[in-house]
């Protein structure tokens, strides 16, 4: 048996990729995903890997202790996706988020840190730099989060390299840019607007569109982990992106053109609370360890566009809410 590997928020989007991936690539693995199952969280996005005899899942909260404790025995590597991850619900509903995205975090710590885990990666974001108008930001800029979904992050962050220092737990901490591909819920960007224009529906933009987001497809990032895991230092702080700025109005004129729907679907609301306007990362620390992205933009934006055109059955039944009406009835009603 090769690596255990103990993945948090293994059933949202960039989970359940980096599950499928590293079981593809290491077929000797063993993987365990814990997940609470809140709205974003969706079995159907490993549903060909449900079955599989290397891989577990435990519906769980990772700020539940002794769950934590019965799981982390035996781990090599453990990857923390586990967040609440929507910047709009964290201005709604702030609490939820300090209590999953830190505390949880201090969960996972202590529990690694009593069963000697070989590596503990802690997925942060880019968001915990905020905005930059000229520049990219590097590992070692200060943290500016400018909202309490990256507050959050940064607070979490910020203790798991304390707990490298204080306690040599083996911590590596992952900043990245913004993810598009398959499974992602059709509430951020790009799923919503291409489901949305495959609904001939209105597309929603937030100010002037002209918001800029470095995007990376979620495989080179579930890449860029794997190689961390291999051959990044303990301790230190990885910046991983995609190289490819593009504002919300370019991505969205890209999907319509695509998909040969008009322009008249964009509409313009007023800009969020607190939207940073640019986001940039330096990735030359990455770079010189030999990492870099292999998916062009437009290619995996084309495939993209096509997973959900043909993924359908995926997609429809999250936004009609039939999906949250069944796992509210299988695992309760903290989905919401």
């Amino acid at each position: 048996m090769g690596k255990r590997y103990l993945v948090t928020g293994g059933a949202g989007f960039i989970g359940s990729n980096f599950i499928r991936y590293i079981m593809a690539k290491y077929p000797d693995c063993e993987v365990v995903n814990l997940d609470k199952l809140t709205y974003a969280g969706n079995l159907d996005n490993l549903k060909d890997i449900g079955k599989h005899p290397h891989y577990r899942f435990v519906h769980g909260d990772i700020a539940d202790r002794q769950l934590v404790d019965q799981l982390m025995s035996g781990v090599d590597y453990l990857i923390n996706f586990a967040a609440e991850s929507h910047v709009d619900r964290s201005i709604g509903r702030p609490d939820d988020f300090i209590q999953t995205d830190i505390f949880g975090t201090f969960v996972l710590l202590e529990s690694a840190r009593k069963h000697s885990v070989e590596k503990f990666i802690q997925i942060s974001t880019d968001e915990v730099y905020g905005s930059i108008d000229q520049g990219s930001f590097k590992e070692t800029d200060p943290l500016m989060p400018s909202s309490p979904y990256s507050a959050s992050k940064a607070g979490a962050d910020r203790l798991a390299f304390s707990y490298h220092i204080t306690y040599k737990l083996p911590v590596i901490i992952t900043r990245c840019s913004n993810n598009f591909g398959p499974y992602q819920y059709p509430e951020k960007l790009i799923p919503l607007f291409v489901t949305n224009i495959l609904e001939d529906r209105k597309l929603p933009i937030y100010g002037d569109g002209q918001n800029v987001r470095d995007w990376i497809y979620v495989w080179d990032h579930c890449d860029a982990i794997d190689f961390i895991l291999a051959h990044g230092d303990l301790g230190e702080v990885y910046n991983i992106g995609g190289g490819n700025e593009k504002t919300n109005l370019e991505i969205t004129k890209f999907m319509l053109n695509k998909l040969g729907k008009p322009d008249n679907l964009i509409t313009y609301v007023d800009d969020r609370l607190g939207h940073d306007r640019r986001y940039s990362l330096d990735c030359s620390k990455l770079k010189r360890l030999g990492w870099r992205p292999s998916n062009q933009l437009e290619t995996a934006l084309n495939e993209t566009i096509d997973w959900y055109a043909s993924n359908r059955w995926w997609w429809e039944k999250i936004k009609s809410g039939e999906y949250l009406d069944y796992y509210k009835s299988q695992y309760g009603s903290e989905l919401s």
